[in-house]
């Protein structure tokens, strides 16, 4: 659990240029009972260049004659040192210190603190987030908070945790902060977040990111943006890769959008968010419940294959050590988070993921397997509407995306048979683990964008057998 207690974002050192500021606030992440990575980048200017170029219309690159830095919203980096201090909350003495690291300007001017089997469970730490320029001998900007681990396998402990998906520029409902439901989700206090991707959309006007440094500057803009950088400061959270976030539109392995290459975009990716040695892990908290993080775009196989046993969307290492590990995990509770829909129904022009025609053969392989575990559940994003929805014992939750401008693609009127709840609207789903005179019950509510609760599902142990 994350609560900020200080966050000063620009203590700028006075002197002729090389100050250093986190433009882009710290993002927490990877968080578990022993270990976390603290995401920073340094940058030139405390807040995105508000009064900057506008983007012309159809952009694909900079402008000829101008630099990025002077187009609207760019938040351009700098070269200098960063280091994460932390202790645990209260405590008075001495504090465990990753020592100074250059950030990388070959990585737009980040660095990430794997602070790994370093940490206790389910304690309570303070981290100081220092950074200098180049030479300096002391901290020009620092930001303070604070980060809970989680519990160990044995111990019975309440979660909560928060998904979104479908994060676009232009369908913000704060033109100044951000999106609001970081805001709303920041007020439940949740002890780590889930973002299934479509964090940023590379193939989305002003400007198109065709390149490596447009893909970077979409990142950097949507990241100064106050809502944001107050969450993730505040928030330990887990990126997954969407097909917006990395190429294009429902792309996968071997493609390129202009000048931005596969491998280029999904190296952006792990460099822009706090990132661990695996696209897909999973997290054990407590006793009673663990969640399952795959890895829906590097693996798979062309949407235009022809389906069956060889075509995959996770790869079959990947496939193997899910199947193994979820079937061997004794927590109460399993949920799987997948970047895109596995039970649906889609729309049948949906081409890129299990719930379709298109690789219905190792969907029907995942809901088989899912259907034949106890308490299991799968949570997911891309789809631009919420719902629950449940097939042959297989209940899936669909986040919706990030606000009501960005809802659509679907009815409500087309209410199928496995729906058990339908909205076409922006929000965020919460998922909490809850304890009734000692029993867990796994608490599934829907959100509106206004943070208010659209729909609420319990499910006690045993529920869906």
């Amino acid at each position: 659990m994350i609560a900020l207690s200080l966050c000063t974002l620009a203590l700028a050192a006075q002197g002729p240029g090389g100050a250093v500021h986190f433009g882009c606030g710290v993002k927490l992440g990877e968080v578990s009972d022993r270990s976390a990575v603290v995401w920073t980048r340094l940058t030139a200017t405390p807040d995105r260049n508000r009064d900057g170029l506008a983007w012309p219309d159809g952009a694909q690159e900079v402008p000829e004659g101008r630099r990025l830095a002077e187009m609207v919203d760019a938040v351009p980096g700098a070269l200098g040192e960063v280091r994460v201090q932390w202790w645990p909350a209260g405590s008075i003495g001495l504090r465990a210190s990753t020592g100074w690291e250059p950030v990388d300007p070959a990585r737009d001017h980040t660095h990430q603190f794997q602070i790994t089997d370093q940490l206790r469970p389910q304690t309570s730490y303070e981290l100081l987030i220092e950074g200098r320029p180049v030479g300096a001998e002391s901290p020009d900007c620092s930001l303070l908070s604070t980060l809970r681990t989680a519990p160990s396998p044995e111990v019975s402990s309440p979660v909560r945790f928060t998904v979104v998906t479908g994060q676009a520029w232009a369908r913000r409902d704060d033109d100044l902060g951000g999106h609001r439901i970081f805001a709303h989700m920041q007020a439940l206090d949740p002890d780590f977040f889930v973002h299934t991707g479509d964090v940023v959309y590379h193939d989305k006007p002003g400007p198109f990111a065709k390149s490596p440094a447009l893909a970077r500057y979409k990142w950097n803009r949507m990241y100064a943006m106050p809502l944001q950088r107050s969450f993730h400061a505040r928030v330990p959270s887990f990126f997954m890769t969407d097909d917006h976030d990395v190429l294009k539109n429902d792309c996968w392995p071997g493609q390129s959008y202009g000048a931005l290459s596969w491998e280029e975009g999904l190296s952006i990716f792990r460099e822009q968010t706090p990132s661990g040695p695996l696209p897909y892990r999973r997290l054990r908290w407590g006793r009673d419940l663990e969640v399952w993080f795959v890895e829906g775009r590097e693996f798979r196989s062309p949407n235009t294959m022809k389906d069956g046993p060889k075509k995959t969307i996770w790869g079959e290492e990947q496939k193997a050590w899910f199947f193994e590990t979820f079937a061997a995990s004794d927590a109460t509770f399993r949920v799987l988070v997948s970047s895109t829909p596995i039970v649906g129904p889609d729309r049948s022009s949906k081409k890129d993921n299990h719930s379709n025609e298109a690789f219905r053969h190792e969907g029907d392989e995942l809901r088989a397997f899912l259907a034949s575990q106890d308490d299991a559940y799968i949570v997911c994003g891309d789809r631009h509407w919420q719902y629950v929805s449940e097939l042959a014992g297989v209940r899936e939750y669909s986040c919706g995306p990030t606000t009501d401008r960005h809802a659509g693609g679907f009815s409500e009127k087309s209410r199928a048979e496995a729906h058990r709840y339908l909205k076409v609207c922006g929000g965020f789903l919460a998922v909490s683990l809850e304890y009734t005179e000692g029993e867990p019950a796994l608490v599934f509510r829907h959100h509106a964008a206004d943070g208010s609760v659209n729909h609420e599902d319990v499910r006690a142990r045993g529920s869906n057998h």
